[in-house]
């Protein structure tokens, strides 16, 4: 096994840099740097660092010392807390590069090094991702909650409770002369149908999850000159989008990241609707109802004098209401981009729509789309063993479905056959982390 080093913390200039060494020789490493035996293990202890070549002086800070199997990594682990500037971080750079042993880290390495060291499950490391990712608070508390196991475990006490009845099932087929119990696979019946119930119910979560790791989408929609980029560039706070009197303006889509009680969202500018005979129009056009189907909330603005109609999942807003005496309907939002009329109201009406939408429940909701197809797969496997248990089908064939999804569960925690995804998790990582 090869030890690893890296930055951990963030590059740039900064008043303190992490660098991270993993593995054999990350203890060896630590004292030629300091000139010194190892501090006491999980404590700072004040050291000067130097390069062990030619004892020219590098900085003076803080060293840490984690031994194996407690530290993050599971193996270990050495921390140099230096100055920030970039030549003392270029510099320990290249004198760990020359220290015997050591080899750079890879994007996501120290990270994978603890998953397969049994110190994090792979739903853990996603939500150690998300964490880093996070910007706003309900993004934050979600990856938290998945990077503590709480997903994890839901998916591994499944998995126990298909192991269990699996047991069961198999019990007739491998030990066939035993005095055992009779109706063994009835036993295993109920159980396997109160985990297709859980199972049906956690998928049935509206993507709540994913929404929430890529954020809540609100396409604007509208006939040209309704005020669509003016609206934007008002909820966005500044100039964003191209405001003007000429109709057809906006040609492409624009997109604004806002913090809505604490959840992301994105708010997209489209294309006027019309009929054009203008072929790049017609294509802002074309853009702009693809991306409204995929939207979480289309919120389309009216002009004075305008059939204010709309579709289910669509918010009706009235612009330009300081210009005429208009609808009144009490389900139509009233504002004017112009004076500024409305617009806390509107905000405040998207924030609730969001918060009712995406907040957090006491069940952690699906995050990734591998969890989804995986849990949809576990699931198509229970509910062939509950129909052959029903059909009275062989054995055999019942205590294989139920083994394929337990399987199809521990690909979510990386207890079975995920190799093929494992490059692609850990990519997502930044180097040192």
């Amino acid at each position: 096994m090869t030890t690893i080093f890296a930055l951990a913390s963030a590059r740039g200039r900064a008043g303190v840099a992490v660098m991270r060494l993993s593995g054999p020789r990350a203890g060896a490493a630590l004292e030629q740097i300091t000139g010194q035996d190892l501090p006491p293990a999980r404590r700072a202890v004040f050291r000067s660092f130097s390069d062990p070549a030619t004892g020219a002086p590098i900085d003076r800070g803080l060293a840490l010392w984690f031994p194996g199997p407690a530290s993050f990594t599971g193996e270990d682990v050495a921390e140099l807390h230096l100055h920030g500037g970039p030549a003392v971080v270029a510099a320990m750079v290249g004198v760990l590069d020359r220290v015997d042993g050591l080899v750079p880290a890879a994007p996501g390495e120290f990270t994978r090094r603890a998953f397969e060291n049994g110190k994090m499950d792979l739903t853990e490391v996603e939500g150690l991702a998300d964490l880093i990712d996070a910007e706003t608070e309900a993004q934050r508390a979600q990856a938290l909650r998945q990077m503590e196991g709480a997903l994890g475990a839901i998916y591994e006490g499944w998995r126990a409770d298909l192991v269990h009845a699996l047991a069961l099932l198999e019990a007739d087929l491998d030990f066939p002369d035993e005095d055992l119990p009779d109706g063994l696979e009835a036993q295993a019946a109920p159980a396997l149908r109160i985990l297709a119930r859980e199972m049906r119910e956690h998928l049935a979560d509206d993507g709540r999850g994913e929404v929430l790791r890529s954020g809540f989408q609100i396409v604007i929609l509208g006939a040209p000159n309704v005020g669509k980029s003016s609206l934007l560039n008002s909820l966005a706070r500044r100039d964003v989008a191209i405001v003007s009197d000429v109709a057809g303006t906006t040609r492409d889509m624009i997109e604004v990241r806002l913090d809505l009680g604490g959840y992301p969202v994105m708010l997209v500018d489209t294309a006027g609707l019309r009929d054009s005979v203008d072929a790049i129009e017609q294509e802002g056009v074309r853009r702009a109802l693809e991306r409204a189907e995929r939207a979480d909330l289309r919120l389309r603005l009216f002009a004075p004098g305008e059939d204010v109609t709309t579709a289910p999942g669509e918010l009706a807003v009235l612009n330009k209401s300081d210009m005429a005496l208009a609808e009144t309907r009490p389900d139509v939002l009233r504002i004017s981009v112009r004076t500024g009329a409305g617009i806390a109201a509107l905000l405040e009406r998207l924030e609730a729509i969001v918060v009712e939408r995406m907040s957090l429940r006491d069940v952690p909701a699906l995050t990734r789309a591998r969890h989804r197809r995986a849990l949809e797969d576990a699931l198509g496997h229970l509910n062939r063993a509950l129909d052959g248990i029903e059909r009275r089908a062989e054995a055999e064939l019942v205590a294989e479905d139920v083994r394929l999804a337990a399987r199809a569960l521990g690909r979510i925690t990386g207890r079975v056959d995920v190799e093929e995804i494992l490059d692609v998790v850990f990519s997502a990582f930044c180097i040192g982390k």
